[in-house]
This record gives C-alpha cells, sequence and structure tokens, in this order.
C-alpha cells in the first residue's frame, strides 16, 4: 500500500522544524506533561500508565519509523497519543491519517484527512488522503473530487494524477 499511498508532503517533522510545537516539548513548558487535573505527580503518574514514554515528538518519531518499516497498526497507537496530546497539529494529524491507512482503517483516516481539509483545504497531500481513503471506503464521487483538487494543487507528483486517473476508472466502471 505505501507504493500507492505515495509519499509525505516533505517536510517529515511535526511542524517542519523537527519540533512537536516549535520548543521541541509536549506542552510548551518543557515537562511533557498531558492532560489536566491533580497534582503534578498524581497526573504524571497517570499519564505514564496511559502514555507510552517520552514526550510528542518523540512519539511521532518512533511512529513514523514504524510506519516506515511496515507496522503501521503500532504507528497508529503511537501516533493516536500525540495527536491526543496535540490536537491542533495538522502535521501529526497527516501522519496519523498514513497510519491508519496503511493499517487499513480507511474510515478512520478518512476522518482524520477530513479534519485537516476542513482547517486547511489548501493542504494538497490532506487532499490526497483524503481522496484515497474515499476511495477505500467505496466513495468515489468524493475520491475524485478531493484527489482532482490534488492533482490541480500539485500537478508536479505524478502518482497524484495515477490515483486520480484510478479513482475515475472505478467511478465510470460502477
Amino acid at each position: 500500500m505505501t507504493e500507492e499511498f505515495g509519499v509525505p508532503n516533505g517536510n517529515g517533522n511535526a511542524d517542519g522544524n523537527g519540533n512537536a510545537d516549535g520548543n521541541g516539548n509536549a506542552d510548551g513548558n518543557g515537562n511533557g506533561v498531558v492532560g489536566g487535573g491533580g497534582s503534578g505527580g498524581e497526573r504524571r503518574q497517570a499519564e505514564s500508565v496511559r502514555s507510552p514514554a517520552g514526550e510528542v515528538y518523540d512519539w511521532y518519531t518512533r511512529g513514523m519509523a514504524l510506519l516506515g518499516h511496515g507496522d503501521a497498526n503500532a504507528a497508529v497507537q503511537l501516533l493516536a497519543h500525540a495527536v491526543a496530546a496535540e490536537p491542533a497539529s495538522p502535521s501529526v494529524r497527516e501522519a496519523l491519517g498514513r497510519a491508519q491507512f496503511e493499517a487499513g482503517q480507511y474510515d478512520d483516516a478518512l476522518r482524520t484527512f477530513a479534519w485537516i481539509v476542513d482547517r486547511h483545504p489548501t493542504d494538497d497531500y490532506a487532499q490526497f488522503g483524503l481522496g484515497m481513503a474515499a476511495r477505500r471506503t467505496g466513495d468515489l464521487r468524493s475520491a475524485v473530487e478531493h484527489l482532482a483538487l490534488a492533482v490541480a494543487m500539485r500537478p508536479d507528483l505524478a502518482h497524484y494524477g495515477v490515483a486520480l486517473r484510478g479513482a475515475r476508472a472505478a467511478l465510470n466502471r460502477a
């Protein structure tokens, strides 16, 4: 599936600079604590039970490494933690969407990419991901629409055009 889905939009990092929040911290204060309520010690202890070791950027990079090595289901787990900690990050959500797609979780990938497209309609890779996920869920009209937008934004990316032609052909056969 990796060849079909394509490659990330080129930045390869959570924010394009290698940081989860611009400071390299999960919460911008250097402590990596996620969530609210309770004392600091109680919160850290509770989070260590629910969250993997490290901070958001660690989860992101480990998730991307797992995805690169073909372990999409494990990548989904780590990247879901990253999204929970940084819900406004389109780059972290993009990584989660890729992992969900590669893991065969097409409905989840569709929702993840739709979230990005809703907030960043000019994100060509999110349009591409949404189109690919829509095709896998059987929504060929939506697939063609989003893939066509991706191609219009980035006609230089051949795999966008290949995906669009495939979706159009499937729609014509339906």
